[in-house]
């Protein structure tokens, strides 16, 4: 209901400010003929119904779009809420049920291990807000040391298969280095940073795969400067005006299908303030609802030693 009333809101502005600008446009035309011989009047008179038309126009865009970001937080509130409240009450539940009854020993462990996962979500939760906060500062990488990119997608995807519970074939990797490139995917930054990035990017592509989890993980290096890291998954898809608004904090895709998706809407955007922050870009591509989507990630290349880099044959 309150989403409903909020584009009841969003509608009635707009109209108002289409309809304002309309009367203020009508009453400065005929203004405008009735006066055509009085000169300065008549461009005096451009200018300041200019300024109202562009008023009302400034004025309704900035409403609409503060009543979209209240509506984001709010969205972003009962997310947390949600990711909060639901480990905290089974954890509650666990330990209530060892307290009050004697169970066995496997039926004991079985409740530890489900409590240290609700904790580890509980945690990830967190750590997400937190990372957030700081990828909003738009700082430069506390660090910069050499990371095997390579090495740490692989290190993230076992990660997910673990965290997920998923099959080794859910998760596909495929390399493509060119020949005599060495160590082809290096690159300078913050390896915490960066395996979160790679992290919620594989994390994102299985909670948008709710029929079947079949993830290609492609890393390539296609010139001396750039490494490529493609996610692309079979899920959902994104309709064609949402693939930008989707790293954007607190954004989440406004499908009804995905109603029961968790998540609090800041993976993506943390994964495009890491990239920002590396001297990359992140961008998404798909084609609609219903046909998967393809997150592509590129980072700058280390500077590779010259003995290493590949030689240009000239043309005979």
């Amino acid at each position: 209901m309150r989403i409903i009333s909020r584009q009841k809101a969003i509608y009635f502005f707009l109209t108002l400010g289409v309809l304002l600008a309309a009367v203020a446009f009508a009453v400065g035309s005929g203004w405008i003929i009735l006066n055509w011989r009085a000169g300065i009047k008549v461009f005096l008179g451009i200018i300041f119904f200019g300024a109202i038309v562009a008023g009302l126009v400034l004025n309704t865009i900035f409403l609409v779009r503060e009543i979209r970001r209240n509506e984001q937080h709010d969205s972003f509130i009962n997310a947390v809420t949600h990711e909060l409240k639901t480990p905290i009450a089974s954890i509650r539940l666990y330990l209530q049920t060892l307290q009050r009854r004697e169970v066995d020993e496997a039926q004991r462990r079985q409740f530890y291990d489900l409590m240290l996962l609700d904790t580890e979500r509980l945690m990830g939760t967190v750590e997400q807000v937190l990372r957030a906060g700081e990828a909003a500062q738009k700082k430069s990488p506390s660090q910069r040391l050499p990371v095997d990119f390579n090495a740490l997608v692989q290190e993230c995807m076992e990660l997910a298969r673990t965290r997920h519970h998923l099959q080794p074939a859910a998760l596909d990797y495929h390399e493509f280095f060119p020949v005599r490139q060495g160590d082809g995917a290096q690159v300078l930054g913050d390896p915490e940073e960066l395996r979160t990035a790679v992290s919620n990017l594989l994390d994102n592509a299985v909670k948008y795969s709710p029929d079947g989890v079949h993830i290609s993980v492609e890393l390539e290096a296609p010139d001396e400067r750039r490494v490529v890291l493609r996610v692309r998954d079979e899920g959902v898809g994104i309709p064609q005006q949402e693939l930008k608004r989707i790293f954007k904090r607190f954004y989440r895709v406004t499908q009804r299908s995905l109603s029961q998706v968790k998540g609090t809407g800041l993976g993506l955007f943390i994964v495009r303030s890491i990239a920002r922050k590396h001297g990359g870009r992140v961008f998404a591509e798909s084609a609609g609802a219903g046909k998967g989507t393809t997150v592509t990630l590129e980072l700058p290349r280390k500077d590779l030693p010259r003995e290493e880099r590949p030689r240009r044959v000239m043309p005979a």
